[in-house]
């Protein structure tokens, strides 16, 4: 893997990024495949909030998925459905 962590790191056949630099994950929001970056990041982050409340949660997960991804606003419901969901998904693995 070519590049460093001051010019950036590339793959050396195509030029983009990297498989293992990828932190972009792809859920279900309103029946289609969306990537979300930092999705594990933004997980974490929520985690240690200790939040109970699940409309408290989506709206920290969706304050915080906004930070690193484009959120349309007529979508803002279907994002936070889908982050919910994963989240739980996420909690029950760990």
């Amino acid at each position: 893997m070519p590049g460093d962590d001051k010019d950036g790191y590339y793959c050396s056949i195509c030029g983009g990024i990297p498989p293992d630099k990828i932190k972009t994950k792809r859920i279900l929001i309103d029946g289609k495949e969306t990537g979300i970056d930092h999705l594990e990041f933004v997980f974490d982050e929520v985690k240690k909030l200790k939040l109970e409340d699940n409309t408290v949660i989506s709206d920290e997960l969706l304050k915080r998925v906004k930070v690193f991804n484009y959120v349309p606003t007529k979508k803002a419901a279907e994002y936070a459905t889908a982050l919910i969901g994963e989240y739980r998904k996420f909690l029950t693995e760990r």
